[in-house]
């Protein structure tokens, strides 16, 4: 049994590997070729956080994960990240504990940042004019980070409640040549980003209809557990094509779950994005198409990243 900590992890992660393991998930999931459970998951109130457990395996894999992961706002306050988690592969075959992960959150904003990464790939416009982050929270670094992968547009624009934090990220040595402006206003980020990503922990929409034009795509990832929410339902209406990465999970949580609770659209109206990536034609076909993807967060993701360090570990000791 393999122990690995944070440091060890970070220098093994190769992110286009992680990135391409990832978008082999999703296609396995989308096939039905995984076992993955609901998601169980506990809420705290004084101090506000949340605890999530994911969990599952692929049918023709070797490798079954389970996933802690907590965040707590409040930890900034104390000087501490609000992020935490620790990820447990087992061998499929035996029950033996293979590794333990010790990445205090980092493989769950990695592999967070790479299913937005996927996204964008899948769904932005061919030509992105300005990059908009709402929220300046850990996932902010994390989503423009990957984002480079998939996209040359280095021109942000950073919303954010707290002025100090976005102004952090956009002075981050990782983003040094970077164009990066702090909106005063969600209106200014809307008026001038054809691709946006939603990254906070609100529990009402920040975006609205009437503010997305023609030719954005958005990605939220803030809506993973229930009562959070980023998006205003009558925004899906508006929307061309709309992608998750679960239709199960989708009906239960995240920003879709409101327009299909609410009757605003058809359940149907949903594509996966396991179906999406093995059939690009499921999603923008035009530069005028306002498409979502909303992301809450699966265990196959979880299983693929862990898999993928583990191996990675592996090699390492063999060479």
């Amino acid at each position: 049994m393999k122990i690995l900590t944070r440091t060890e992890i970070e220098k093994l992660l190769s992110i286009p590997q992680m990135i391409a393991a990832i978008e082999e998930g999703f296609v396995l999931y989308s096939r039905n070729e995984t076992v993955i459970p609901p998601i169980a998951s506990l809420s705290f109130d004084h101090p506000p956080g949340d605890c999530h457990i994911k969990c599952g395996y692929a049918k023709q894999g070797r490798y079954y994960v389970v996933k802690i992961a907590s965040g707590f706002p409040e930890n900034v306050k104390m000087g501490l990240s609000s992020g935490n988690g620790v990820m447990l592969l087992f061998d499929k075959y035996n029950g033996a504990l293979l590794s333990v992960l010790l990445d205090e959150g980092y493989l769950t904003d990695m592999r967070t940042a790479a299913a937005g990464c996927i996204a964008a790939k899948y769904l932005s416009p061919k030509n992105i004019s300005c990059i908009g982050i709402v929220g300046t929270g850990a996932q902010s670094y994390f989503q423009l980070k990957l984002l480079s992968y998939v996209t040359t547009c280095r021109k942000v624009m950073v919303w954010g409640r707290q002025e100090a934090k976005a102004l952090r990220l956009k002075q981050h040595p990782d983003f040094c040549g970077w164009q990066i402006e702090i909106a005063s206003h969600l209106d200014h980020l809307t008026a001038a980003c054809n691709l946006i990503v939603t990254t906070t922990s609100s529990t009402s929409p920040l975006l609205f209809a009437d503010q997305i034009r023609p030719g954005t795509h958005i990605t939220a990832i803030g809506a993973d557990d229930l009562g959070k929410q980023e998006l205003d339902p009558k925004l899906f209406c508006k929307a061309d094509k709309i992608v998750v990465d679960s239709r199960s999970q989708c009906l239960e949580i995240g920003d879709v779950s409101y327009a299909i609770k609410q009757g605003l659209i058809p359940s149907n109206k949903v594509v996966e994005l396991g179906d999406l990536i093995q059939a690009p034609s499921l999603g923008r076909t035009s530069e005028t198409e306002i498409t979502v993807a909303d992301l809450t967060g699966v265990g196959i993701q979880d299983l693929q990243i862990a898999a993928h360090v583990f191996e990675a570990a592996r090699a390492n000791v063999c060479q």
